[in-house]
């Protein structure tokens, strides 16, 4: 019998991606053939996010276009998993009726199950608890070369006013130390150098294993492993970071001095509606404490234009801040209203065109910080972890870049993809740096 096929397309964020390479790896070991073009496969699988109108938008999209596919008989079965189908199940079951079943957040372990459903024609819906402990299954790595994400926790327990994914994903659960571990270590045997470790909050890995946090543990034990040059953290919710943990980042070598803490706005009002823990005092307190513990440390932040209450002064609030903290990297997104979510019922609303607006000219300011970051790296040699290649150059990211969401280094070298090369900056070209190679020998 001929070998089935299998194509995925996987939607949203990092996390996300993790449950994508796990289907993967199961549906790999189950037999099926893991394609990586829809068209003219046995199935698809689109691992959605919902997170907001951009991402489910997004998502609708990628299913409308499968079903044109199943349509024009290039395409067999089509399959939803992930957070838009554990929102809306309802909504995209009775809309969609291309899809030939839907698989929450809970059952992704059960996708070897669904696929078969769908191929002998049966029912294959599944919708298991999304609280339940985190599962562990194997990965099907789509990063690389030489580096992965290391998920450490599901769920949020933080809610936050405008967001809904406590109720997508369910409580903060944490993976034992143990099991993290043995998966950096496959990790690093697989070709990674880096890992970047990922969950909602990192900060709270396991507050609920044990009552306290671990995350500078685990970065202790991360450093153990031979072979893993670099440990990168995302996400690091400000409240929860103390002197510690910051003793740990600034000693170990291998934690890369990048710091993703997403803060979403500086004034206090609109931290208080965000229901953030904290207020912009201690935002700037943290911030100033990390760069004086912390030498050449990059920061990187996400922020919310447009919540309910956000007037001109909140805003230019902000934009003072940025102008003063000098944030390397920046994320912005205009407020999006989540059906279910305390803001999304707030008075003193902000229009969707005035919080985009706002949200662009956050991004024409840290435009220029970069501008200036970029210019000041000319002249030094930066570590590159080598990612491939553009035309004549190498391309690679700088402990300065996270990848997907940061820059990259373009650079005349002679290094393989998934080595490290020690590269000299010579200019900057659209925003990006560019060098040539000095060194490299693939270690630390």
């Amino acid at each position: 019998m001929e070998q089935q096929t299998v194509a995925l397309i996987s939607l949203g964020c990092a996390k996300n991606l993790v449950n994508s390479e796990q289907m993967l790896c199961l549906l790999s070991d189950a037999g099926y053939a893991i394609v990586p073009d829809p068209d003219g496969a046995d199935a698809v699988i689109i691992n959605t996010c919902g997170f907001i109108d951009a991402a489910k938008s997004e998502a609708i999209d990628n299913i409308l276009e499968m079903a044109q596919l199943k349509a024009a008989g290039r395409l067999g079965k089509i399959i939803v998993t992930g957070c838009l189908t554990e929102r809306y199940r309802e909504q995209v079951r009775r809309e969609m009726p291309e899809v030939d079943a839907l698989v929450g957040v809970g059952s992704f372990g059960e996708i070897v199950d669904v696929v078969r459903g769908v191929f002998a024609e049966e029912p294959a819906d599944r919708f298991g608890p999304n609280d339940a402990p985190v599962e562990e299954f194997g990965r099907f790595l789509t990063t690389g070369p030489g580096w992965a994400y290391l998920r450490i926790a599901e769920g949020c327990d933080n809610r936050c006013a405008y967001c809904a994914i406590p109720d997508i994903r369910g409580p903060y659960r944490s993976r034992p130390l143990e099991n993290v571990l043995a998966e950096a270590r496959d990790l690093v045997a697989a070709g990674c150098r880096e890992i970047i470790v990922i969950a909602q909050d990192i900060t709270r890995y396991g507050t609920d294993l044990c009552g306290r946090s671990m995350l500078a543990e685990l970065c202790r034990e991360l450093a153990k492993i031979e072979g893993l040059a670099w440990i990168r953290l995302h996400y690091l919710y400000p409240e929860m970071i103390d002197d510690a943990l910051i003793r740990e980042i600034a000693g170990n070598p291998k934690v890369v001095k990048y710091l993703d803490i997403p803060i979403q706005h500086i004034n206090d009002a609109i931290l208080r509606r965000m229901n953030r823990r904290g207020d912009g005092a201690m935002i700037r307190a943290l911030f100033a404490k990390l760069r004086r513990a912390i030498p050449g440390l990059v920061l990187r932040t996400s922020l919310i234009t447009g919540l309910p209450g956000e007037g001109e002064a909140e805003f230019e609030e902000l934009c003072d801040f940025l102008r003063e903290a000098r944030i390397e990297r920046v994320g912005v997104f205009p407020y999006s209203p989540e059906e279910g979510t305390p803001a999304a019922s707030m008075p003193d609303r902000v229009d969707a065109e005035t919080a985009a607006e706002r949200a662009e000219q956050i991004m024409l300011l840290q435009g220029q910080i970069m501008d200036e970051w970029n210019e000041a790296r000319v002249g030094e040699t930066l570590r590159v972890l080598c990612t491939g290649t553009d035309g004549a150059y190498r391309t690679g990211r700088s402990y300065a870049d996270s990848p997907d969401i940061d820059g990259t280094v373009y650079f005349d070298g002679d290094c393989l993809p998934g080595d490290f090369a020690d590269v000299r900056i010579t200019g900057v070209m659209d925003g990006e740096l560019t060098g040539e190679q000095v060194g490299g020998d693939g270690e630390t």
